[in-house]
């Protein structure tokens, strides 16, 4: 029998002290000056072709850190891009460049490419649906919140970074990408078991 691969969730580590805080995506609007972006479609699992640059900016300033969230999206420096690129996740990963207030050197948003069916809500903490009397018939039926999520492992495939479907404000990575993301001491990591 083969061990199955195990998966977790990756997260901005808040508890940094001293730690910077990135701000909700921007970028140009050529009446009003900057408007948001729409950040749900970093949550698609598809190529974005991205017109305008996008700025982020930083508030508290603090320490940079080579993984961070923008209100959930991935932030990441390019020592992370070329971790990745070493790994060979070029088809499950798009980097999208950004200009991050105060900084110079590369910052990248990290797009996943892959949203897979594959929440296992037996395992799962607790899981809930759109239900009819919540008045949202658009909805009905899919997940409406996700407590302690788990991965079904038989469903994820070769996947190694990807968002669940259903539940795609988690990123979810293998244990591969974990450990290759704490031998090269990424900062600002936090990992949970999915």
């Amino acid at each position: 029998m083969t061990a199955q691969i195990m998966y977790y969730e990756l997260h901005d580590n808040k508890y940094i002290p001293g730690r910077w805080h990135v701000r909700m995506p921007l970028h140009e609007d050529s009446e009003d000056g900057e408007e948001w972006f729409d950040i749900w479609r970093f949550t698609e699992g598809r190529v974005l072709e991205i017109e305008r640059p996008i700025r982020l900016s930083v508030k508290p300033a603090g320490i940079a850190l080579e993984y961070t969230e923008s209100v959930g999206i991935p932030v990441v420096h390019r020592r992370v891009v070329s971790l990745f690129e070493r790994l060979g996740l070029q088809t499950e990963t798009q980097f999208i460049p950004v200009e991050v207030e105060g900084h110079t050197e590369p910052w990248f948003i990290l797009n996943a490419l892959r949203v897979i069916r594959c929440i296992d809500d037996a395992r799962s903490a607790e899981v809930f649906y759109w239900q009819p009397e919540d008045g949202r018939p658009e909805k009905l039926g899919e997940y409406k919140n996700v407590r302690g999520l788990k991965v079904d492992p038989t469903k994820a495939g070769d996947a190694h970074i990807f968002r669940p479907w259903g539940w795609k404000v988690v990123l979810i990575v293998s244990e591969y990408v974990k450990q290759a993301m704490e031998a090269e001491g990424i900062t600002g990591i936090k990992f949970i078991e999915a």
